[in-house]
């Protein structure tokens, strides 16, 4: 007689990740392109560390015809100026409702959910991650975030974690990699 098998052997398989599919690549900011500190200087000024790596990553995509947008919670003038300077075409800020926001877009641009890629970390950004045919939280996340991604890079946010997954996706588009 054979074992009862455990619940967890009993789970059905997630289907595979369809980095193929992706047209859109969304994401937070503060704890995804940047490790989630934000630096408040005496004079009222703020500033916050943006990897290169994440940025030539979502450059490369960028190049490549994926869409890209940054839907983050709060405004921000230092991330109206990394995303002028990274060109990002699609910047939604003082939005908390992460979900709304994507799909909203999404419809704008004629993207269904199996060809969105979100990336976030918290409570507010696990509905989207859900959502997203690609889910991916980083790995210092909130448990909301983490339960709702698919994958979940080894690199920290704000230090190579976006460049990850831009990797994932050029990678999946038969494009070579950074070399």
């Amino acid at each position: 007689m054979a074992a009862p098998k455990s619940p967890a052997s009993r789970r059905k398989p997630k289907p595979r990740l369809r980095w193929d599919a992706i047209r859109l690549f969304a994401m937070d900011v503060d704890g995804v392109l940047t490790d989630g500190t934000v630096r408040i200087h005496s004079d009222g000024t703020e500033s916050k560390g943006f990897s290169i790596l994440d940025g030539m990553g979502l450059v490369r995509l960028r190049k490549a015809g994926v869409a890209l947008a940054w839907i983050s919670g709060r405004p921000s003038a230092a991330t109206t100026a990394r995303a002028q300077e990274l060109q990002i075409p699609h910047l939604i800020q003082g939005r908390t409702d992460k979900l709304v926001a994507l799909q909203e877009l999404a419809a704008q641009l004629g993207v269904k959910a199996g060809e969105a890629c979100y990336m976030g970390d918290d409570d507010i950004d696990a509905p989207a991650i859900a959502w997203a045919g690609v889910g991916v939280a980083p790995r210092q996340a909130m448990p909301a975030a983490l339960r709702a991604a698919r994958f979940i890079p080894a690199r920290e946010a704000g230090h190579g974690a976006v460049r990850e997954v831009c990797e994932q996706i050029l990678a999946a588009r038969g494009q070579k990699a950074a070399s």
